[in-house]
């Protein structure tokens, strides 16, 4: 037997201020986004900003129903339209922003194991690492690939 460690790299930022000009911009639309939810039983917002390699930005929100599970997450909104409607461009960074009754949350959400696979599809797709940041009132975390969100990631169906 043998013990492995696996270690994650991210950046963190206090304010939204410390960021480069075009992440700012980023987090700007995730927080614009928001207002795009449509979360009547959870009332959790949340906002997702997609930026593609020809520097369009697509905007997602979540999504739900009553018949549970039915809805979706506002990262694959995003990642969703994108990919239907720019399918060969691809996807640079993505900004998650979540609100509890509309209160901006104090710690980054996270996104579910769903949208953390869909971003691992893109990425494997277009062969090009898709960044993720994740924003909070308190802080913000920066990942460089999708890895750091999800280290085993299922891409193969070999047996």
């Amino acid at each position: 037997m043998a013990e492995k460690r696996i270690n994650v790299t991210y950046q963190e930022y206090s304010s939204v201020e410390e960021m480069t000009p075009e992440d700012q911009a980023l987090v700007a639309a995730a927080l614009e986004a928001q207002k795009g939810s449509y979360s009547p039983y959870s009332d959790f917002q949340v906002g997702a900003a997609l930026q593609l390699a020809n520097g369009v930005i697509v905007k997602g929100a979540n999504q739900e129903n009553i018949a549970y599970p039915s809805g979706l997450c506002a990262e694959r909104v995003a990642m969703f339209w994108a990919g239907a409607n720019y399918p060969d461009v691809p996807m640079e960074t993505l900004a998650i922003a979540g609100s509890d009754h509309g209160v901006l949350c104090e710690s980054p959400a996270s996104p579910c194991g769903s949208c953390r696979q869909v971003m691992a599809e893109y990425q494997k797709k277009y062969n090009h690492p898709l960044k993720i940041i994740l924003v909070g009132s308190k802080r913000i975390r920066k990942f460089s690939c999708v890895e750091d969100l999800l280290p085993f990631i299922f891409d193969s169906l070999t047996i």
